[in-house]
């Protein structure tokens, strides 16, 4: 069962359909193809291209080459260097050093495609004959650039220090159309009936957002197949599989707009700042120049609604949800805690507009690790504020955080978030709306009871030990065999040590610092 919070009402029903927000624009594919292009044109010798979509990198590639105009050979362990038009591989190429070899002998200016080349570049041999071959592209009058491609890149300092990186960004939303017509024809073809409108075929692209061009292809056919149909409401099925797909791909969890069913009460400072934030995609707003909000830092005592608050602010503006995990954020493999905060960044970035839920962010970006952790939550951090200060994408950030000791003081400057909300122990009347919710919630009708008293009897509690006061009566009471009644609840309360008195000192400590500088949500 999830905890309320402090500040709550029993959930109502999902009013409406739930469909998804559109995303925020994106740049187009033609937008990717341009900068590709400048990059050979700006005679880099070696791009470096991280990604598993090898078609969609593949196409890009050759829009490229023929805009420039160059030729396109690709390696392969298995192939070879293969020349442009299907013709067979240059004979003993499968071997590196020779592919180099070969590379370098071709006065044809091209791009050269390496999949998954990069392993072999930690021999020290190929490593020197790579860069002699980069040397070479690098001399005037040659126009030729190697594009090194893979799923997962590691790469030796020296050939990083030759090379130039290119992110390749999530699909655009016409891509995501172009995916769906591929999938609509082949299942005409099949003759499966597709009973879509046009304005259902934006919605099915919206809900793959955040999807490779091959996820997205596996989800609509898998939906279609199930039942030989493809209809408006495939489309909540798709968003579920979006969600098991980004669960195994990425350290996010993903909640549908259509799932969010939690109600936040109270929080009327962060309520009111929120509506205004709101604001800033108005066409006034835009016509200013304003920025969209970056996102909002939730401090305070643990179990006070912090997390729930995330939860109902991507419900009311009617975003999907998105965790990370910061427990799957980090890998003991050097390189891949990093690799996996890009992802999890770029995913993000890809299903724009979407709150993103950094819950207890001290845990993900402490600067304080020191060389324990070989500087690696340092790096995190700094990524972190980079792309807080740099993003483009709507996506707005929702962290929360227990431990202020742990955050950096650079986090907590003006400007990094736009606002730092305060989230302290529930006040009396706010006890007594947690009571109601909780006996709700357990089948009781809260008018039997005295909620004042046990309000009184929790002083001091946060709005999860409250829920586990319910609970521990309601249990008490199926075991006594009686009715659950009002003594249960103060007598469960008195026995309960709750975390404002068993920790004084630091939850003291803590409000006491947190009022003198961050704004009270309610």
């Amino acid at each position: 069962m999830p905890n309320p919070g402090p500040r709550t009402s029993v959930p109502p029903p999902v009013p409406g359909n739930g469909r998804a927000s559109a995303p925020a624009h994106r740049p187009p594919a033609d937008s990717a193809v341009h900068e590709l292009k400048t990059l050979v044109l700006s005679r880099h010798p070696a791009i470096v291209i991280e990604t598993g979509e090898e078609e969609r990198l593949e196409r890009l590639l050759r829009a490229v080459a023929a805009d420039v105009p160059l030729s396109i050979f690709e390696w392969s362990v298995t192939k070879g260097l293969r020349p442009p038009g299907g013709e067979q591989p240059v004979y003993g190429t499968t071997e590196p050093l020779q592919a180099l070899a070969a590379m370098g002998e071709l006065t044809a200016e091209s791009l050269f495609v390496l999949h998954d080349f990069a392993p072999h570049l930690a021999a020290p041999q190929a490593s020197r004959a790579f860069r002699d071959l980069l040397e070479r592209f690098s001399a005037p009058g040659r126009l030729s650039t190697v594009v090194l491609t893979g799923a997962s890149l590691e790469l030796p300092p020296e050939i990083e220090a030759a090379s130039v990186t290119w992110e390749l960004a999530m699909p655009t939303r016409d891509e995501y159309r172009r995916t769906i017509a591929t999938v609509v024809e082949s299942l005409a073809a099949q003759r499966s009936a597709v009973e879509l409108e046009p304005a259902d075929l934006d919605e099915l692209a919206v809900s793959l957002s955040g999807l490779t061009l091959n996820q997205a292809r596996q989800a609509v056919a898998q939906v279609a197949i199930d039942d030989g149909r493809l209809t408006r409401e495939d489309v909540a099925r798709v968003v579920d599989l979006k969600a098991k797909a980004l669960r195994d791909d990425s350290p996010l969890e993903y909640f549908p707009v259509a799932d969010n069913v939690y109600e936040l009460g109270g929080f009327d400072n962060l309520r009111r700042w929120l509506e205004r934030a709101r604001t800033a995609a108005s066409p006034e707003a835009v016509e200013l120049n304003l920025p969209a909000p970056k996102g909002v830092l939730l401090v305070g005592v643990q179990g006070c609604g912090k997390s729930l608050a995330a939860k109902v602010i991507a419900r009311d503006w009617s975003r999907p949800l998105l965790k990370l995990d910061v427990g799957r954020l980090y890998d003991k493999y050097v390189g891949e805690s990093e690799r996996n905060f890009r992802k999890a960044i770029a995913a993000a970035e890809g299903m724009a507009p979407v709150v993103l839920w950094i819950d207890e962010i001290e845990k993900a970006i402490s600067s304080q690790g020191g060389e324990a952790d070989a500087g690696l939550g340092r790096r995190i951090f700094g990524a972190f504020l980079t792309w807080m200060a740099e993003k483009q994408d709507d996506v707005f950030v929702v962290a929360t955080a227990n431990d202020l000791s742990a955050l950096p003081p650079e986090l907590l400057r003006k400007g990094r978030f736009d606002e730092i909300f305060f989230v302290d122990l529930p006040t009396p009347a706010e006890r007594e709306d947690i009571v109601r919710i909780h006996l709700r919630l357990r089948r009781q009708d809260p008018a039997a009871f005295d909620v004042t008293k046990v309000a009184a009897a929790t002083d001091g509690f946060s709005g999860a030990e409250i829920e586990q006061v319910v609970i521990a009566a309601s249990l008490q009471a199926i075991h006594d065999g009686r009715p659950l009644d009002t003594d249960m609840l103060v007598a469960e309360a008195g026995a309960t040590v709750p975390l404002s008195r068993s920790r004084r000192e630091d939850v003291a400590t803590l409000r006491e610092y947190a009022r003198e500088r961050f704004v009270p949500v309610s």
